[in-house]
């Protein structure tokens, strides 16, 4: 089984084998993180290829200039996957033959106390996947009131509690700022009167705060469209989701496009007037039984594909 200070990248086989379909193709790869996937893309291609990495995270950026320097292929961007296509636009990249996202926080993100990611390591109350700027955890909480936490749990974190738990976290705030991680977890894991089995009560809180501090649901939305627009014809979009609201974001985005210019139930057309530029591809994947006992993180991973089949 993994050890907390190892990062095993989830469905690296089969996401690399969805998508790539040219290796001589031009590829990204929207959530470098510690470089697992791109790592595979690269072995995968020929010389002849390229392969763009994007990463909001600092480590992330110095782990890729420093492993991929001296392969010509690589090329490395820091900021959002929200603006895709303006980091392909800066290496003077129109169109590619895939995107590959990876959702999840990476291991050694979480397991490094100073990020504050974790509840379960007493670290700075920082959640910012990229540090050189924006508020952190601690600062959000600060300057936001009640109603607006209480929105941002129940939105982002399904959090069946939200309103009794943000009163909790405003009333600690408003005695002494709330400014480490475990702090913060104890108000939350005190406020929160059902327990779930196997999953830390504040769980959801911690979520729910990280989404909002990274804007990750409304970046998403903007890579998944920025991505299928820069698709050649036969390309592929293959995203890994690590929790419910971003599978259904996905599925309904991936579901859409495969529509095309279908029009509203029960009006009559027929199926060659009907224009698809989509299709999703294959069914949902999700990880082993074997991959999930050596990895744990990797129990929630949905993967899901969608092919561009037709030009604009």
């Amino acid at each position: 089984m993994m050890t907390m200070t190892e990062h095993e990248t989830v469905l690296l086989q089969e996401a690399v084998a969805a998508l790539v379909v040219n290796k001589s193709g031009c590829y990204v790869d929207a959530t470098f993180g510690r470089g697992g996937h791109s790592r595979k893309i690269i072995e995968t291609l020929d010389e002849r290829a390229q392969l763009l990495a994007i990463d909001k995270d600092v480590a992330a950026i110095d782990r890729a200039k420093h492993e991929f320097s001296s392969d010509t292929r690589f090329k490395i961007a820091h900021g959002s996957f929200a603006d895709v296509k303006e980091h392909l636009s800066t290496f003077g990249i129109s169109k590619v033959d895939g995107v590959l996202a990876d959702l999840g926080v990476s291991s050694p993100q979480l397991d490094d106390a100073t990020r504050g990611f974790s509840f379960m390591n007493e670290g700075p109350l920082d959640m910012r996947m990229d540090t050189t700027k924006g508020q952190t955890a601690a600062e959000w909480i600060a300057t936001n009131d009640e109603a607006e936490i209480a929105k941002v749990l129940r939105e982002y974190g399904e959090e069946k509690f939200s309103k009794r738990i943000a009163r909790a976290i405003k009333e600690e705030s408003n005695v002494a700022p709330l400014a480490t991680t475990l702090a913060l977890a104890k108000v939350v894991s005190d406020a929160n009167p059902s327990w779930e089995k196997h999953k830390h009560p504040a769980t959801r809180a911690f979520q729910a705060i990280r989404i909002k501090i990274n804007n990750e649901l409304d970046d998403l939305e903007q890579l998944l469209e920025g991505s299928a627009q820069s698709l050649t014809n036969g390309g592929r979009l293959v995203v890994i989701s690590f929790h419910s609201l971003e599978d259904r974001l996905v599925k309904r985005f991936m579901r859409e496009k495969s529509k095309g210019n279908a029009p509203p139930p029960g009006v009559p057309v027929f199926e060659k007037d009907i224009i698809r530029k989509f299709k999703t591809f294959g069914k949902a994947i999700k990880p082993s039984a074997e991959e999930v006992e050596r990895n744990v993180r990797a129990r929630s991973a949905v993967m899901r594909v969608l092919e561009k089949i037709s030009d604009d």
